[in-house]
């Protein structure tokens, strides 16, 4: 049984394809025989005056019928074989991505974008190459040699055929090295490829830094190395073929001496006659083909193999998170209701990115009722992230350590759990699309009236319409052409048109002034009755007003309670508190 993933497994879904493409050849290389045979039997006819002129015009007729034949037999095993050769690639890369979105965080903080971005180019291109024109150069090589030396053999005179071909065995013993060499050096090329890549994303990605930096000539530095490691990796596969390529020529060409030599001699003392000479010349030029075939076959087998051992490593990888219960068997359990209602408790709730890391949250335990505010608080790497991160399980915690509506997180299919979530991250990553589409993305519904209606929440609607296109406007890349604040707005958009139970805003509101603000937080009080909202920030102005404030300090619950609750503490809320109204009122008198 072929296991999912394996190459074999791909091409096995395409075997009848292969196998006609391979039977249409096999008939392309037999066909390829006749036609030296009715050039030598013209000869002879001529030579011995034995046939006229209508029997050149058949032997001519039957020459153009065999190619008529061949061309389409051509394009029927192209067809079949490069066609499925392409599909298969096709899949691989469909079933590459998919597998990628089901990998955890980690993978992608461990791997480079680079990296998995060559995964996607030269690696698949090399394996398409060796399920494609590598079989056909195989198959041909072997096969078509095979017909070959039958033919010299039966047709022309044994001793020749030894003599022509002994000097072609030399390519046997040397192709095995060949092989070996090619996929080192293979696999070396597509590292250095991928490092290029990475170096080019993360530079592109990084621009306006070096900008401000001025960095630009460190950056072309470093990637001067990269573009010249990537060329010498390539050189070094250059060189080899150029090595090799040439002594093929060198053992095929001492070959065809061989025949020219001792095949005219065989034909002056007249044991083969001139029709015969012309035939095993043509022959053996046929033989050049698979010669060079050879050399082919190999380094697309050696790329091939060197790529798919790197593509395989990415199907190797297995998800940290997965559903342990069913969609099914957890909407029988819930008597058909797949919609959480937002109620959520951390019991104890302790978490490190790595066992032997410090943990990033210690002992954390609070309730959330339905429909309430949670504002979390905290400086900087205190672990406020984590916790939202944590709540979207996009890193496991132990057992019954956070519960949502009483269930265990992790007995939540990661579909009903995710889609009761909201989500505006630090980031505000937008997609290189339409202002509405990157709303409506979260959303099934892609109305304009409740794109409109969404953005209007955020304040971000009078923005967007002062925009020549308006909702119709193409965003860069991440959303590099609007502002910070106008990012933010359409990130919260994004999350206010998915209408979930459970809001998280991760210092979403750090980049718009405090007029916009209040409008966005008196916009969510008003359309969020009965939902649970949790907001992420640093300023107290943004939280004050929620239910219930939690601060974190290196990643413990260091206070706990109301706005006026913590200011009665005299404790770090409220020290913060007063630096900040001191701020403001510095900011005002200025």
């Amino acid at each position: 049984m072929k296991q999912k993933n394996t190459l074999f497994y791909y091409i096995g879904k395409y075997k009848w394809k292969y196998i006609a493409g391979t039977i249409i050849l096999l008939v392309v290389d037999i066909l390829n025989l006749y036609i030296p045979q009715f050039t030598g039997e013209i000869t002879d006819g001529l030579q011995s005056h034995s046939m006229g002129m209508e029997g050149v015009v058949q032997g001519i007729i039957k020459i153009l019928l065999v190619g008529l034949i061949l061309t389409v037999g051509r394009f029927c095993w192209r067809y079949f074989i490069f066609g499925s050769a392409r599909r298969v690639e096709y899949e691989i890369r469909n079933d590459m991505f998919a597998h990628l979105e089901t990998l955890s965080m980690r993978y992608f903080n461990e791997n480079k974008t680079g990296e998995l971005m060559s995964y996607f180019t030269n690696d698949l291109n090399a394996v398409r190459m060796s399920i494609g024109p590598a079989v056909i150069t195989t198959f041909d090589a072997i096969i078509l040699t095979v017909l070959v030396l039958g033919k010299m053999i039966t047709h022309v005179d044994l001793r020749l055929t030894i003599m022509a071909v002994i000097p072609l065995g030399i390519i046997a013993g040397g192709g095995i090295w060949y092989g070996k060499q090619a996929e080192k050096r293979f696999r070396e090329k597509q590292q250095a490829f991928s490092d290029l890549t990475d170096q080019v994303q993360e530079s592109i990605s990084g621009v306006r830094v070096i900008k401000a930096f001025v960095q630009e000539r460190k950056e072309m530095q470093a990637f001067a190395k990269s573009n010249k490691n990537n060329k010498d990796k390539n050189m070094k596969v250059v060189k080899l073929q150029a090595t090799v390529m040439p002594l093929l020529d060198v053992v095929v060409g001492f070959s065809s001496l061989i025949t020219l030599f001792y095949g005219g001699y065989l034909t002056m003392t007249g044991e083969i006659s001139l029709g015969r000479f012309i035939a095993f010349n043509q022959y053996i030029n046929m033989l050049v083909w698979p010669m060079i075939a050879v050399g082919d076959s190999i380094t697309f087998f050696s790329q091939g193999r060197a790529s798919y051992k790197r593509i395989q490593s990415v199907f190797k990888e297995e998800a940290d998170i997965f559903d342990k219960v069913s969609l099914e068997e957890f909407m029988k359990e819930q008597e058909g209701k797949s919609d959480l209602q937002g109620e959520i408790q951390f019991k104890g709730l302790s978490f490190a990115y790595n066992k032997q890391d410090k943990p990033v949250l210690e002992d954390i335990n609070l309730t959330v009722e339905k429909g309430s505010t949670l504002a979390i608080l905290g400086r900087t790497g205190s672990g406020k992230t984590t916790l939202a991160n944590l709540l979207l399980r996009m890193y496991n915690t132990e057992h019954n350590r956070i519960t949502i509506d009483g269930i265990d997180i992790r007995e939540i299919p990661l579909k009903v759990l995710r889609e009761s979530i909201a989500y505006v991250p630090q980031d505000n990553f937008l997609f290189s699309d339409t202002l509405g589409n990157n709303i409506a993305f979260g959303s099934e519904s892609d109305k304009k009236e409740q794109i409109e209606e969404a953005a209007k929440q955020a304040c971000i609607h009078d923005n967007i319409m002062d925009f020549p296109f308006q909702y119709e406007t193409i965003v860069g890349e991440r959303g590099v052409t609007l502002s910070g604040g106008q990012k933010q707005r359409s990130s919260i958009a994004r999350a206010l048109m998915k209408e979930a139970p459970i809001l998280i805003l991760d210092d979403a509101l750090s980049a718009v002034d405090t007029d916009t603000e209040e409008r966005i937080l008196k916009n969510l009080k008003d359309n969020r009755q009965g939902k649970t909202t949790i907001i992420i920030a640093h300023r107290i102005s943004t939280i004050q007003n929620a239910d219930q404030i939690l601060v974190l300090e290196e990643g413990k619950m260091a206070e706990y309670g109301t706005h006026d609750t913590l200011l009665e503490r005299e404790g770090i809320y409220a020290d913060l508190y007063r630096k900040q109204q001191l701020e403001r009122q510095l900011v005002a008198q200025e």
